[in-house]
């Protein structure tokens, strides 16, 4: 077999011994191949950097106020060209900060693999412009040192979580979550390790508990690795970071505050209004019950739709743009499964402030 290139289109010349055929087969138009194309950033990704950026506590870090998270939607289950789409759209549009773990799939570390073909396809170029985070904390692999918060899992996990990403090092590296059974003082010794190591420039926390947030704070700063950024669910359902103190002791000693599930998993979103679509998360109950939706919650839903609307924005909008307005609050992740719903977040920016408890 041979092939040929001539004005653009590809042939493939087929000698075959017994005659059945031998000639030239006409594939497809090169430039409709679903043949890699070189991704050039918008020159206008920068254009509303005063509404999109603000910093991170009392660091040197601006974050966009809407992030992209890799939780769902990047996996090895989902179409790569999708995720090239939506990374695209986000980093033309000022999204700098995209959001990772090492289980972030499915099936776990395929979604940092799909961030290590993002960088090799499109995003070198653009290195020093991205701020990529990643965490350990959650299960990952089988044994005794695959989960929580062990130096050895912290760090083997992000050894592992570069190989997977192409990357030398992440921006940002997160304890995932609160191990009541290691020490304190042996996770933060890893996380400040991992710095002086340059495998990461600075460190994260998410869903500590207050205490242990305290000790943190204190430990990472008399080690000269300020914590940067605490990651934790708020949002108009969830209250609980403002509830207990968490944002409050954030904004007091100048460390930043990211928000996931800003839209509680979708349930802030206009898709559950009139019941259960068939095809929604909560009907597959992945990771959405569908006993979440109380007939409390549910004349809550109707009254920050009625708000929504009087606001000119929808609901989704609105939850997003309350997140952000909340003293403290440096940025919010969402998640993406198209282009269209990273369009609509990305309104939130320059919402209206809220007055007198209107939500």
């Amino acid at each position: 077999m041979t092939i040929k290139l001539f004005k653009g289109w590809l042939y493939l010349s087929h000698n075959i011994r017994d005659g059945l055929y031998g000639r030239s087969l006409i594939i497809k138009n090169l430039k409709t191949m679903n043949l890699k194309q070189r991704y050039t950033a918008s020159a206008e990704r920068y254009d509303d950097a005063e509404g999109i950026y603000q910093r991170c506590g009392r660091s040197g870090v601006l974050l966009p106020k809407i992030s992209l998270g890799f939780w769902h939607n990047f996996g090895g289950v989902d179409p790569y060209e999708r995720s090239r789409a939506i990374t695209h759209y986000a980093f033309d549009h000022g999204i700098t900060h995209f959001d990772l773990a090492n289980n972030y799939g499915p099936p776990y570390g395929t979604a940092e693999e799909t961030m290590g073909r993002l960088m090799d396809d499109d995003f070198r170029p653009y290195r020093d412009e991205l701020f990529i985070s990643s965490k350990a904390g959650y299960d990952m692999w089988e044994g005794p040192y695959g989960n929580w918060g062990s130096r050895k899992y912290l760090m083997a996990s992000l050894d592992q979580s570069l190989r997977r990403m192409h990357l030398d090092y992440v921006d940002l590296f997160y304890s995932h979550r609160y191990d009541p059974n290691t020490p304190l003082e042996e996770t933060l010794q890893a996380l400040v390790d991992i710095v002086r190591q340059g495998k990461a420039l600075y460190i994260g926390i998410s869903r500590w508990p207050l205490e242990a947030l305290k000790v943190a704070e204190k430990y990472l700063r008399e080690h000269d690795t300020p914590l940067l950024i605490y990651q934790g669910r708020l949002n108009l359902i969830d209250r609980s970071p403002q509830d207990e103190g968490i944002t409050k002791f954030c904004q007091e000693h100048g460390i930043g505050f990211i928000s996931f599930s800003p839209l509680a998993q979708g349930l802030l979103t206009n898709r559950y209004l009139n019941g259960i679509p068939a095809d929604s998360r909560m009907a597959k109950e992945r990771s959405l019950k569908q006993d979440a939706i109380t007939p409390e919650l549910a004349g809550k839903l109707r009254q920050w739709q009625s708000i929504a609307e009087s606001r000119q924005e929808t609901i989704a909008q609105m939850a997003l743009a309350w997140v952000l307005h909340q003293k403290g609050v440096t940025s919010v992740l969402v998640g993406a499964s198209k282009v269209e719903q990273l369009e609509d977040d990305l309104r939130c920016i320059h919402a209206e402030p809220f007055h007198n408890n209107e939500v």
